[in-house]
């Protein structure tokens, strides 16, 4: 069933290459199915699901190379299935959102569908030499679909993102192969490699942890390995900043879940730094973001906010800590996707970015203004959104590793109040300014997408039981096999 849900966008993808260039149409029109379909696979591969059992399910495996002790593994867990089902939302989201998309179309939506189909694999893979290939895979689409499609400093932003994404795999692919080394067998497969792990020295377990890190943390991004995503996000199409943000993002901390689980000891021994880099980052953020007049930086900047606590939650290795990054990863999606989302309808309509050009939209577009406003609502994790369950439960799991230190998280939801009331106020005060009076508001299509984003974050933050029951067992198997 897995490999169907890798094939359905491979599939849309192919039957898009396709159609004539004269049906330009035809192909939005199969790119919307496809992630529909897609989209409805993977919800109903949730119904297949038993979240009481923490084993991995719906596994399958396919011997790749018996020479290298490789695997086309496939499974799904309480860490996975979430991000599954994001990733697929949030491509069609990104794929309803790209009606203003008007050059090389074709290649567009075959680029957005082969991106989602990578990212499926990183969240599904089973075998760390798959998972591998499928996190380079995302590299291909994603520097074309920026490069092609984006602003003005469009090469230098997709430069910056491979670069830096290439420089970090080198570690993380370095650790691996000397893990892989170490495992019974010579194999990839990933509960082998933990098994191998667990013979080698401390010092060395620290050592590769630190190059995985190294190699998840780009992607997270973590402070200082976070350099191009500011450039990226600002650069890239909105619907692609949908997805680098809500998805790309979730991958690394994902991988480092995965790293954690693989080498206990020395994420154990790497607390301490691992907290250090999730405070650094959830502030250094937060106040970038707040010195932001564009947009889509702010936007961008708060992201680095809201992965710290992802990695702070991941660093205290208990079960609350455990929850709420994976609860924050699915937060972060929602919130982020809508801000992009709505910020990229907005510069269609007016070719800018810079906060001091508005005034008093609320006059000219209602419902934009209205959707903004919620989504910065959940942005700040106020109660009643999914943010707010995500920290709580990473105060609760922080304070009961470092006590005190958890003041500093604190400071984080003033840091983001302060930035999403000067947003809010700039789009509610004001005088309206001349070439601003006759914006169009969202139309249907749009006020479809920013509806489920910002109603997913609504809905998770007052009924977050479902999704606390499908990661609980997944999160308390976790820790007792880490010792946390």
């Amino acid at each position: 069933m897995l490999k169907i849900l890798l094939l359905l966008p491979l599939a849309g993808a192919a039957f898009i290459a396709l159609v004539p260039l004269r049906m330009m149409w035809l192909a939005r029109r199969l790119a919307l199915v496809a992630a529909a379909t897609t989209l409805g696979w993977s919800l109903w591969l949730g119904a297949a699901f038993d979240p009481s059992n923490p084993a991995v399910q719906l596994y399958e495996t396919h011997t790749w190379n018996p020479r290298l002790g490789s695997a086309f593994s496939l499974g799904i867990d309480g860490f996975s299935l979430p991000l599954v089902w994001l990733a697929t939302l949030l491509v069609f989201i990104a794929v309803l959102a790209s009606g203003a998309i008007r050059e090389r179309v074709k290649a567009y939506y075959v680029l957005l569908l082969l991106l989602e189909s990578a990212m499926l694999g990183v969240f599904c893979a089973r075998d760390w030499s798959l998972f591998y290939v499928f996190w380079e895979l995302t590299l291909l689409p994603l520097f074309f679909l920026i490069d092609r499609w984006g602003g003005a400093g469009r090469q230098k932003a997709a430069l910056n993102f491979v670069l830096y994404t290439l420089g970090g795999s080198v570690f993380m692919l370095i650790a691996l192969l000397v893990l892989y080394d170490a495992a019974p067998g010579h194999s990839f497969d990933m509960a082998l490699i933990r098994e191998g792990a667990a013979l080698l020295p401390e010092g060395t377990q620290v050592v590769l942890f630190l190059g995985l890190l190294i190699g998840f943390g780009v992607k997270m991004p973590i402070v200082p390995l976070h350099g191009w995503l500011p450039l990226a996000h600002v650069e890239a199409p909105s619907p692609v900043s949908i997805l680098l943000s809500g998805v790309l993002l979730k991958m690394g901390s994902y991988g480092l879940i995965r790293a954690a689980w693989t080498l206990p000891g020395a994420a154990e021994a790497l607390q301490g730094l691992l907290m250090a880099l999730a405070l650094v980052s959830v502030v250094y953020g937060g106040v970038l973001a707040w010195q932001q007049r564009d947009l889509k930086a702010m936007v961008a900047y708060s992201s680095i906010s809201h992965m710290g606590v992802v990695l702070l939650g991941l660093a205290a290795l208990n079960t609350a800590g455990l929850t709420a990054a994976v609860m924050q990863m699915v937060a972060h999606g929602f919130v982020a996707g809508a801000l992009f989302l709505l910020v990229g309808l907005l510069y269609e309509r007016t070719h800018t970015r810079d906060l001091a050009d508005y005034g008093s939209l609320v006059q000219v577009m209602p419902r934009f203004v209205f959707f903004v406003t919620l989504a910065f609502i959940a942005a700040v994790g106020m109660p009643g959104t999914a943010g707010f369950i995500a920290e709580f439960h990473a105060l609760v799991g922080g304070y009961a590793r470092w006590g005190a230190w958890m003041v500093l998280l604190s400071l984080t939801v003033v840091i983001s109040a302060a930035y999403a009331v000067r947003v809010v106020g700039r789009l509610f005060a004001g005088p309206v300014s001349a070439r601003m009076r006759n914006l169009p508001d969202l139309n249907r299509s749009e006020l479809t997408a920013a509806g489920v984003l910002t109603a997913g974050s609504f809905a998770l933050g007052l009924y977050p039981g479902p999704l606390l029951r499908l990661v609980s067992a997944s999160v308390h198997h976790y820790t007792v096999l880490i010792g946390g």
